[in-house]
């Protein structure tokens, strides 16, 4: 039977105080491209938004080797996404007393990297690797007629 392997990792980064646009500008640079090729693009961009992306691609590679030892050289971003987060209000202070609200954008943002010299499935020789908890005789849960407690009713 074939049982499907984890070939993903994936970082993700909260509240980073930049727009979602200005995010996406570079995250739509570096999708599908690989680990190397990305980090090189990252450090040549001119954008603010570069910095964060690019700890956050080191990130997601130090979690593949870590978690699943595998190469830098074999990793590819296959989903990077950004999303806005919670706007941060603050007040501004304005002629005659008045105030103007200040809306800071913050920005969510998920980088998935994939191991593409890892084989998706593996196959196994049967059903469960792994002996289920309850095939054990001792361990086995007894069921027993819900109208024969043992109690005082059984008694004739």
């Amino acid at each position: 039977m074939l049982v499907k392997k984890k070939t993903e990792v994936y970082a993700l980064s909260q509240h980073i105080s930049m727009s979602a646009h200005k995010a996406r500008r570079v995250i739509d640079q570096i999708r599908g491209r690989s680990y190397e090729e990305t980090l090189m693009i990252l450090e040549l961009m001119p954008y603010r938004a570069c910095y964060p992306i690019f700890k956050l691609v080191y990130s997601a590679a130090a979690n593949a080797s870590s978690n699943m030892d595998s190469n830098e050289a074999n990793l590819v971003i296959s989903k990077a996404e950004v999303n806005e987060g919670t706007k941060v209000k603050r007040l501004k202070p304005r002629a005659r007393g008045r105030s103007y609200p200040i809306k800071k954008p913050t920005c969510h943002i998920t980088i998935v990297m994939k191991d593409i010299s890892l084989d998706e499935y593996e196959e196994t020789d049967f059903l469960w690797s792994k002996k289920p908890k309850w095939k054990n005789k001792d361990t086995a849960i007894a069921y027993h007629d819900m109208y024969s407690n043992g109690g005082a009713w059984d008694k004739k």
